[in-house]
C-alpha cells in the first residue's frame, strides 16, 4: 500500500496527542496508517523528524493565516483585534497541532529547537510590534510591549486546552470575546488581563 507523507503526519499528530510523542513509537505510526514500519522511513529519517515537521509546519500556517487575515487592516486597533480574533480561531481550529506544539518541545534536538524557536519569535514579535504601534500612536495605554504580549499570546493559547467543537460557545464566537477584552485592556487598562479566561473556564 503506498501512503503520503500527510496521511504519516495526520496519524502521528493523532497519536502524539493522544499518547504523547514519548509514548507514541514509529510501529505505532506504522500501524494507524496500516504500513510497514519501513515504509515510514521514505517520508521521514526517524520520530524526531515527523515532530519537526509538525510544528514548523502548524507555525508555518499560523504566521500565514495571521498574515491573510491582516491584509487590507489599516487602523492599528483594527490589527490588534484582527491578530487576537485569528489566532485563538486557528488555536480552536487546530486544537491538536497547537498542543503538541507546546509540550513536545523537549523532544526536539539542539538544533531543531533552536530553529523552530526563531520562527515562534518571529511569529510573537509581530503581536510586539503591533503594540509598539499602538502605544507610540497613542492608542494603547504605555507598558512594556514584550510581557504585554506574552501575556496576551498566553492567554489566548490557552484556549486549545479547554475549547470544545461541541461546546456551548463557537469558535468564532469565543475568538470574538477574546477579541473584546484584549483590546479593551490594552484601550482602557481598566480589566484583569486574565479574568475573563477564568470566567469561561468556570462556565
Amino acid at each position: 500500500m503506498n501512503v503520503t507523507k500527510e496521511t504519516i503526519k495526520k496519524a502521528a499528530i493523532n497519536l502524539f496527542y493522544k499518547k504523547s510523542y514519548f509514548a507514541t513509537a514509529m510501529s505505532n505510526v506504522a500501524l494507524d496508517c496500516d504500513i510497514r514500519k519501513a515504509s515510514i522511513y521514505y517520508h521521514y529519517a526517524s520520530k524526531e523528524d515527523i515532530l519537526f515537521d509538525i510544528l514548523m509546519t502548524t507555525m508555518t500556517e499560523l504566521s500565514v493565516y495571521i498574515e491573510t487575515c491582516l491584509k487590507g487592516v489599516e487602523n492599528i486597533e483594527n490589527r490588534m483585534r484582527c491578530a487576537v480574533r485569528a489566532h485563538v480561531k486557528f488555536h480552536c481550529d487546530r486544537q491538536k497541532e497547537v498542543l503538541i506544539s507546546d509540550s513536545e518541545l523537549r523532544g526536539l534536538t539542539a538544533k531543531n529547537y533552536k530553529t523552530f524557536v526563531a520562527l515562534r519569535d518571529a511569529y510573537e514579535k509581530k503581536f510586539q510590534d503591533m503594540i509598539i504601534q499602538g502605544m507610540d500612536q497613542g492608542y494603547f495605554a504605555a507598558g512594556d510591549a514584550k510581557v504585554i504580549s506574552y501575556a496576551i499570546l498566553t492567554m489566548c493559547t490557552a484556549v486549545a486546552n479547554w475549547f470544545k467543537p461541541e461546546g456551548r460557545l463557537s469558535g468564532d464566537q469565543i475568538s470574538s470575546m477574546y477579541e473584546e477584552l484584549v483590546v479593551t485592556r490594552l484601550l482602557r487598562e481598566s480589566l484583569p488581563l486574565y479574568s475573563f479566561e477564568n470566567a469561561v473556564l468556570k462556565e
